[in-house]
């Protein structure tokens, strides 16, 4: 579209063809569309306007209590608007770093950020999305270990990361073994038990984990070390400006979803995937890292520091083939937590912790509901059951525009609250659940 005339008579001449039709020569005449495409005529800037409202209008928007890994949280104004600025939305990747100076400063802060949530020494510059950072969290736990090659997953992770994994196990030679929860939490001495038969990699684990319960891992990393194998910990960024931290439970990859850093849903992306290791690992880490150094004038630069993909090395050493990606989600995350801070992280998770804990008793209080796994702590998602019909609710939910909770068979139904949501939703909620 943007050559002219001439633009197109010069580039025929230079390679010998007289028309375009000829750049087309091998193509059977039969599978050419020689009719005219049916693409609409055009529109002005106030009719497309009023073209895209009218479509935006036959949304609906639902006041939101589902969670299940992807979360209704609260995004400043000013994130969108300086993610929109030009130059970071038409970035690409900081091959040069000469002029690529502000990419590499805000993925350095990225990681930096990441690095502090996580307390791990090391992170990479941005992944895909939560399922497959842990996918590639096992191929390092697989690359580390000596002629290992399963790896654990506790059945408290959420579903979909759990078969994501599986996929990339099974097509990668990978042995991926689940193991059953107990009473909602991961199954420890199961876990002991595996470890004993000596061919296990690694082990993954959620914190928070599906239920929403806060697990704890007091004595996992020194039964997994002692067995030869790694520990990975599944961990949603947002909760850990207040819970223990992977490296904390001794951890030597840390790996997640960072939708939870005010990214809209959006229908299920594009999110934002984080890896952190330990030192030791670094260098089985996928994706690229950026370092801080000085240039010839001595001032703070920044650079590509690792890069182990297989653009970058010969292909049998590179550590995973993913490609890091354009990392417009981790500058989000970046200018969201920069402008929370630590203590409006902190904040956000108070307001949800305390929302849902006041659903939660209000619905034990009312008879109606019974914890699904009593005396577990949760942060801002919980399960309860009931005898009522999880669908009609839920059905009734929706045609008073909210999406109501996750339907996990049994009569169990998971609720999730953040800090978006009013004492006013809340209690409408609970109104229609009991009317």
């Amino acid at each position: 579209m943007p050559h002219t005339e001439e633009d197109i008579r010069v580039m025929l001449d230079k390679i010998g063809v007289a028309s375009i039709d000829d750049l087309y020569a091998d193509v059977p005449a039969e599978v050419i569309y020689r009719k005219e495409y049916d693409i609409p005529s055009a529109m002005s800037e106030i009719e497309l306007r009023k073209h895209f409202e009218e479509l935006g209008a036959k949304n609906r928007r639902l006041t939101c209590f589902a969670g299940g890994g992807v979360y209704d949280h609260y995004s400043p104004s000013t994130v969108a608007h300086l993610l929109a600025r030009s130059e970071f939305y038409t970035a690409y990747t900081p091959y040069q770093p000469e002029i690529s100076q502000g990419t590499l400063t805000y993925i350095f802060e990225y990681q930096s950020i990441i690095s502090e949530l996580t307390g791990m020494e090391a992170t990479n510059a941005s992944m895909y999305d939560g399922a497959t950072a842990t996918a590639e969290a096992m191929f390092m736990m697989v690359a580390s270990a000596k002629k290992r090659n399963r790896v654990l997953l506790s059945a408290t992770l959420h579903d979909h990361v759990i078969n994501v994994v599986k996929t990339y196990g099974k097509f990668h030679g990978v042995e991926v073994t689940v193991v059953a929860e107990k009473d909602g939490v991961s199954d420890f001495e199961a876990i002991k038990s595996e470890l004993a038969k000596g061919d296990v990699a690694g082990v993954i684990v959620p914190t928070p984990n599906k239920y929403g319960i806060i697990e704890d891992y007091t004595g996992w990393a020194d039964a997994i070390h002692a067995a030869k194998a790694y520990f990975a910990i599944n961990a949603d960024p947002s909760a850990l400006a207040v819970l223990r931290t992977p490296a904390e439970w001794g951890a030597d990859v840390a790996c997640g979803d960072g939708q939870t850093l005010g990214m809209p849903m959006s229908f299920g992306g594009p999110y934002l995937g984080y890896i952190s290791c330990a030192k030791g690992m670094l260098r089985k880490m996928p994706g690229r890292v950026v370092g801080a150094t000085t240039d010839a004038d001595g001032k703070r630069a920044f650079v590509l520091t690792l890069q182990a993909r297989e653009q970058h090395i010969r292909r049998e050493k590179a550590t995973s083939n993913i490609c890091s990606n354009q990392s417009l989600m981790a500058l989000y995350a970046t200018i969201y937590v920069a402008l929370m801070g630590k203590q409006g992280m902190r904040e956000v998770n108070r307001l949800a912790c305390d929302g849902a804990h006041y659903l939660y008793n209000r619905l034990i209080e009312s008879g109606k509901f019974t914890p699904a796994f009593p005396g577990k702590p949760f942060l801002k998602e919980f399960v309860v059951k009931t005898a009522l019909d999880v669908k009609a609710l839920n059905e009734r939910l929706l045609e008073n525009g909210i999406m109501g909770g996750l339907d996990l068979g049994n009569g169990m139904i998971e609720f999730a609250v953040t800090e978006k949501r009013t004492k006013e939703e809340i209690d409408n909620l609970i109104t229609l659940l009991l009317a």
